[in-house]
């Protein structure tokens, strides 16, 4: 049995890095984070530009309000978000974990904010090895203390995208919460403390199955972060200036700064491991090592298995084709359907306490329950028909119905058919809306009309 499986958790203090990638990586934390806690503050028409309304079921996006109707379209979303992860996975491994995953934004934020408050990496360990005092309790209360307020800001900010930010905040000033409002709150609150203050890299190792997985997705030709052992090794330390041919060395002069900048941990020079979340602050620290020694740089770098054994790499493969073609497929059809998607809906529900009435006139009667959905944001006013039974009579209370943007109008109608004209005891009829300002906005609904048995 691995007794490592038993073995307490060695705190990992990733020592910071500056360089290309690490550039990218922090525009990246501020661009998503800057999204994050200012989208639900913009406004858009006189309301949230960005709002998930689920009492009321209607999703805004700018210009777009979705409604449960559309639900194919966050279908198609999800199956394009996950081969687009796929995709990139396979042409350039695990880009997502490394500058966009949530995980890793909000660590590397916490981590920021650790640095400020304890100092950098030496000084960090060095604090964790003291003994209590009034200066260590000091410097930790204030490290937790600032981490539990930007969690509470992130939980806040989350609930603004379900609820109207600016209502939120009147009633968090006036401690008027609901209930709902305030448990989700403290609950991604204590989950952005827990997993990017203490968790960490644990999530990324043991909790998050992408790693595990991620190896079905890569081959001989996926870009990944790879130590060169052809030019490092052997490895051992050298007086700056020296040339390592005459030692008997590689150029790997074992600083092990590439273990000490890595989020997870792992020597990079072990080969590729499933921990490796692919940030490249490896490369960043290496080729900075490289260029003080005088050195090429390039010992840790971007490349692929084929390449490293001098064979040509490929782009375009069949894995990567297959995902791009289903990818533009997939984008393609979405911007049709968002394109030929009608603003206006229909929903029939039957009155099931009654199969049928016959009313004085001998004529069966059925009756429904009408939702007009009105999508589009302007007022509309429409006339309702229906169809499918020789004579059919349709009664309603109002000839023009109008609805208002954005909004659901319920209407109770009533079929009324000739008893000889019913070939069945189950026949179809159809409802249809017409906008009588836009000739081109209507829409028709199936229902079923029962009568008696013949």
């Amino acid at each position: 049995m691995d007794n490592n499986l038993y073995t307490k958790h060695q705190k990992i203090y990733p020592r910071e890095v500056h360089g290309l990638f690490a550039f990218w990586r922090t525009v990246g934390v501020f661009v998503l984070l800057g999204l994050y806690y200012l989208l639900p503050w913009i406004t858009w028409e006189g309301r949230q530009a960005v709002l998930f309304d689920l009492p009321d079921r209607k999703f805004y996006i700018f210009d777009i309000t979705f409604w449960p109707q559309d639900f194919f379209f966050l279908a198609v979303l999800l199956i394009a978000a996950a081969l687009t992860l796929f995709f990139f996975t396979a042409l350039a491994g695990r880009l997502w974990c490394g500058y966009a995953c949530p995980q890793t934004v909000w660590t590397e934020m916490f981590l920021w904010m650790e640095r400020k408050i304890e100092g950098d990496r030496p000084k960090q360990i060095k604090l964790d090895q003291m003994p209590w005092s009034l200066r260590k309790l000091t410097i930790k209360t204030t490290k937790h203390t600032v981490w539990i307020l930007f969690s509470l800001y992130t939980g806040f900010s989350f609930i603004g995208y379900f609820t109207p930010i600016r209502e939120l905040t009147g009633e968090l000033i006036n401690f008027n919460l609901g209930p709902w409002e305030s448990f989700w709150i403290f609950f991604y609150s204590l989950a952005t403390y827990g997993n990017a203050g203490w968790l960490r890299e644990q999530v990324c190792i043991y909790m998050c199955p992408y790693a595990r997985f991620q190896s079905a997705m890569f081959d001989r030709d996926t870009l990944i972060i790879s130590y060169d052992p052809e030019r490092g090794d052997p490895k051992g330390s050298r007086k700056r200036g020296v040339e390592p041919s005459s030692l008997g060395l590689g150029d790997c002069i074992d600083c092990t700064l590439c273990v000490q900048v890595c989020p997870t941990g792992i020597d990079i020079r072990h080969g590729l491991q499933y921990q490796c979340i692919g940030c490249a602050a490896c490369i960043d620290v290496c080729d900075q090592v490289m260029d003080q020694m005088g050195y090429e740089k390039g010992l840790v770098r971007y490349t692929t298995e084929n390449a490293m054994i001098g064979k040509p790499a490929k782009v375009l493969r069949p894995r990567t084709i297959v995902y791009a073609t289903l990818l533009s497929a997939l984008f393609i059809a979405l911007i049709y359907a968002m394109i030929q998607r009608s603003p206006l809906g229909l929903d029939v529900i039957r009155d099931r306490n009654t199969l049928y009435r016959s009313t004085d006139e001998g004529q069966i009667e059925n009756v429904y329950t009408l939702k007009i959905i009105n999508m589009d944001t302007q007022k509309h006013s429409f006339r309702l028909q229906a169809s499918g039974i020789d004579s059919l009579q349709l009664v309603t209370d109002k000839e023009v119905i109008e609805v208002d943007g954005n909004a659901v109008y319920s209407l109770v109608v009533r079929l009324r058919a000739d008893p000889d004209k019913l070939s069945t005891r189950s026949s179809g009829v159809k409802f249809t809306v017409q906008s009588t300002d836009t000739t081109s906005l209507s829409v028709t609904e199936d229902a079923r009309f029962l009568g008696p048995q013949l």
